[in-house]
């Protein structure tokens, strides 16, 4: 059965979680206020819209810089959503404190990317099985040559199963991370010659930040621009409109939750 806009329930808003013991500067709650798997759009409206259209007794557990992360349930599961900000230097700050300081497990990104293949148009679906990066994140680590961020594979295989049974249009494939969306040089894309689907700016962090912790990561986003065409979408729609990824990305994490 293929995914539609579903109707937005009609609950108040989120309760506020009492408790603000922070141990981060950037997160303002306790160990065990976030589900073990976190979902994490980069807009701090689409996490909102995501508790308040799918989560049932949601409860805003972070507020710090208006980044919003709420904690709930979806098909009896408890699963968090959090926004990320943009780019790979503020996923990297929330990705890290939620993997090292608040027991996070995994987490499933939820996003927008500009496609670099002429096999994708605007709302497909991409998982992100790997990226490649114009950025020096990586480097902290100090490795004896390159490393390459690569999603997680059961979170990989279990975005196939429920993509295939949602009859929606997804590819399987490699993610370009980019520092810049502005890019001067007009070279994004010379990724296409190496079979890159898309251009987005925060998998490769995230990625990084799931291996070295030893958690697990994946990046879903919905085309929102054709760089070749001009096509794109709206703020609007982006906000709105990428719904069948979102209910992909929670029956992806109500299936490998405990």
């Amino acid at each position: 059965m293929a995914l539609g806009v579903p109707t937005v329930k009609a609950t108040p808003e989120p309760a506020v979680l009492d408790k603000k013991a922070s141990v981060s500067p950037h997160i303002s709650c306790e160990p065990g206020d976030f589900g073990e798997t976190v979902l994490m759009p980069g807009d701090p409206l689409r996490a909102k819209l995501i508790a308040e259209t799918y989560l049932e007794k949601a409860v805003l557990v972070n507020n710090v810089r208006g980044v919003q992360g709420y904690t709930g349930y979806y098909k009896g599961k408890r699963i968090s959503v959090m926004a990320s900000g943009m780019g790979m230097p503020s996923i990297g700050i929330y990705s890290y404190e939620l993997f090292t300081m608040f027991g996070v497990k995994q987490i499933i990104r939820v996003g927008s990317a500009g496609s670099i293949s002429d096999d994708m148009k605007l709302y497909d679906i991409v998982i992100g099985q790997a990226t490649c990066t114009d950025s020096g994140y990586v480097e902290q680590y100090k490795l004896p040559g390159r490393f390459c961020p690569i999603g997680d594979f059961g979170l990989i295989q279990e975005a196939v199963k429920v993509c295939e049974n949602s009859q929606v249009r997804y590819k399987v494939g490699n993610l370009f991370s980019s520092d810049r969306f502005y890019d001067d040089s007009q070279s994004t894309l010379e990724w296409e010659k190496m079979g890159v689907l898309a251009v987005e700016m925060e998998a490769a962090a995230l990625y990084c930040n799931a291996a070295r912790t030893g958690r697990k990561a994946l990046c879903i986003c919905t085309i929102s621009d054709e760089i070749k065409t001009g096509a794109k979408t709206t703020s609007d729609e982006r906000q709105n409109a990428f719904h069948a990824m979102m209910q992909i990305a929670l029956d992806i994490a109500a299936n490998t939750t405990a």
